[in-house]
Parts: C-alpha cells; sequence; structure tokens
C-alpha cells in the first residue's frame, strides 16, 4: 500500500524548508530516489561550514536555495512553484533555544508562521508540519516506569523548543484550515542516523555520541544504569513516513507519531556499540534529578493512516552508523573529546 501511494511523487515539486538537516537531508534523497524534486531552502545556520563540507553541503550544492524562511518575497515564490511542502526548519536543539530564545522565536515560531502564509497563498496540495515528541513532555508525573505515548493525551512541554512545536501544530490547523489548504502534522520520536553530527550541548544524540566516545577510545557514561529508555527511529525510516505523510489520503488534517513503537534502553544502545568496538568500556553515573524513564511511541494511528511501519533495527542502525563513521572521521567534532571529560552526567532526551 505504501509503495503505491508513493507513486504520486513521480515528478512533483516538494519545497523542504531545513532541507540541508538531517531529517530533511534524507527527506530530499528519499524523494528523488522516487524522481520528485527535491527544493532544499536552508541558511545553513546549523553548523560551521567545515562541518557542512564533511556533510558534502555548501552553498552552491546543486538543489539549495540559500535564504531564510523569514524571506517572505523568497518563501512565496518557492511556494508557488511547489506541488507540496514539508516544514522542517527550525532551530533544533533544546539546549540551543534555551541559550539563544530571540534566534528560536525568530526560526521556530515566526518563522513557521511565514512558511505557513506562503503555503496558505500558494497552490500547495498538502503541507508536512515536522513537530516533536518533545511536545508530550514527561508524561504522567510521578509515573516512575515507561510509558507510552498517544496523540490525544495532554501535552506538557518542558522548554521553549516543544512549547514552539506545540504552537506550531495549533497554528497550523489553524492558519491552513482557514485558507483550505491539505495539512498533516508528524511527531518524530528519537531520530538517529547516518549524518548526525552532534552540536555542543546537545545531550540527546545518544546513537551518535556513544559511536563517537567509543571511536575515541573514552568510557560510555551511564546514568542509572543506562535503564532510560527511548523509542529509536533511524532517520531513513522517519524520512519514509513523512514523504507518506504528504500522499496518504487518510494523512488529512491528521497528527501521528513517527516512532517504531518499541523501546530500547541507553544500556543496550552502548552494548550494541561495544559489540563492535570490544575495548569499550561504560561509565556508571547517577540518575539526574527529574530524569524520567522514557517510553515509546503509540503507532497505531500511524500504521493506519500510513499502511507502513519503520523496519531499520537499532541493531542494523547501529551498524551502520559506525560504518559510516570509519568512512567520514571528520565528522567527529574537535570539541567533542574535551566535552565528554568535563561532563559529569549523561543526560539523554526523547
Amino acid at each position: 500500500m505504501s509503495t503505491s501511494m508513493l507513486v504520486g511523487l513521480r515528478d512533483a515539486r516538494v519545497l523542504i524548508t531545513g532541507g540541508a538537516g538531517l531529517i530533511g537531508a534524507a527527506i530530499a534523497r528519499q524523494l528523488q530516489s522516487l524522481g520528485a524534486i527535491a527544493i532544499v531552502l536552508d541558511n545553513l545556520s546549523g553548523y560551521d561550514p567545515a562541518t557542512y563540507a564533511t556533510l558534502g553541503i555548501s552553498p552552491t550544492s546543486p538543489g539549495l536555495t540559500l535564504g531564510d524562511i523569514n524571506d517572505m518575497p523568497l518563501l512565496r515564490r518557492l511556494a508557488r512553484g511547489s506541488d507540496f511542502i514539508v516544514h522542517a526548519a527550525a532551530h533544533s536543539t533544546v539546549a540551543g533555544c534555551s541559550r539563544d530564545p530571540d534566534a528560536a522565536f525568530r526560526a521556530n515560531t515566526a518563522g513557521t508562521h511565514h512558511v505557513l502564509q506562503a503555503a496558505a497563498a500558494g497552490n500547495v496540495r498538502r503541507l508536512v508540519f515536522i513537530s516533536s515528541a518533545q511536545v508530550y513532555g514527561h508524561g504522567t508525573e510521578g509515573l516512575d516506569q515507561v510509558q507510552t505515548f498517544v496523540e490525544d493525551q495532554p501535552m506538557s512541554p518542558l522548554n521553549p523548543y516543544a512549547s514552539a512545536k506545540l504552537w506550531g501544530e495549533y497554528h497550523t490547523r489553524h492558519l491552513l484550515e482557514a485558507a483550505g489548504t491539505d495539512y498533516s502534522i508528524v511527531r518524530p520520536f528519537s531520530v538517529y542516523g547516518e549524518r548526525q553530527i552532534p552540536k555542543p550541548g546537545a545531550w540527546s544524540w545518544v546513537v551518535a555520541q556513544f559511536c563517537m566516545y567509543a571511536t575515541l577510545g573514552q568510557r560510555l557514561p551511564l546514568n542509572n544504569s543506562g535503564r532510560q529508555v527511548r523509542d529509536f527511529v533511524h532517520v531513513d525510516d522517519a524520512a519514509h513516513g513523512i514523504c507518506l505523510a504528504l500522499v496518504a489520503p487518510a494523512a488529512s488534517g491528521a497528527t501521528f507519531n513517527i516512532g517504531t513503537g518499541l523501546t530500547t534502553s541507553v544500556r543496550h544502545v552502548a552494548e550494541l556499540v561495544r559489540d563492535h568496538l570490544p575495548r569499550t568500556e561504560f561509565e556508571a553515573a547517577p540518575r539526574p534529578l527529574h530524569d524520567p524513564l522514557g517510553g515509546r511511541a503509540d503507532i497505531t494511528r500511524m500504521t493506519e493512516t500510513l499502511g507502513w511501519q519503520p523496519t531499520i533495527t537499532v541493531s542494523e542502525g547501529v551498524t551502520r552508523y559506525l560504518s559510516w563513521l570509519h568512512a567520514t572521521p571528520g565528522a567527529i567534532p574537535a570539541w567533542l573529546p574535551g566535552e565528554r571529560d568535563r561532563v559529569a552526567t549523561w543526560k539523554s532526551a526523547r
């Protein structure tokens, strides 16, 4: 069912805001493999030029329009020439939003408003807004057990990034419904995969960071013995689900999780890394105050809406990441070894 629906993207022009980011770039690659035309809009502010060069991205990359989502004339022009829009652009780390709330507002609030305005003024068939599982917060407070996050449960964003994503969901519904423009809203869980490069202070990318620490011969820090769990979804699976959200009839006006429906402990990720690098050692650390055990996505609505579910296991994903890292040693940031030594505790986030 899912494969047949994707035929509808052949020759379609798809604008991807934030298309040079991890998820956006994966979406662009999948669209191109489907015969679609990916129009990437990005201001390349997520990394320094050297990191983008490692990823093979530059201001002159084919298909890339270097620009900002707050540039309304540019947005309107790109939207008028697009059949679909995927809004993935964001000031995308919790720590980054807390450090620079002005930049976060420009990107995550004002920028989202402008993208929606451009979509409403154009003739796009559908816009997919990429929200985040961060909107759920810790789930049911005081419940010290693994939780399952369902789309209709109360939202409890705990930081500016999550609050902006939840606002973006409401704004997408209000603005596009009034304009008669179709949309879908997706909430990815813990996305990881090749080409993911950690940023300073962003402690949620445990697969990438554990692989890099082990490659450098450093110990892997395990808070609470690594009992915290996450729903890790490989970026290629997440991108596939988002491409389906563009064309699946049942996705019209729907909000749904993008995850595996499975839980994987942080310790298991560390053990998978050690399977490849046997000399890797672990380091015990206490459980941070108020750090939840975590949980998984309820994927019932996703599977019913898209007729699909992810296929890449965490074991395969770790293997793929380590292979990519071996082939791309320059991906390890120069700051990372010292940051590992400085940080006393590990903090993984959904």
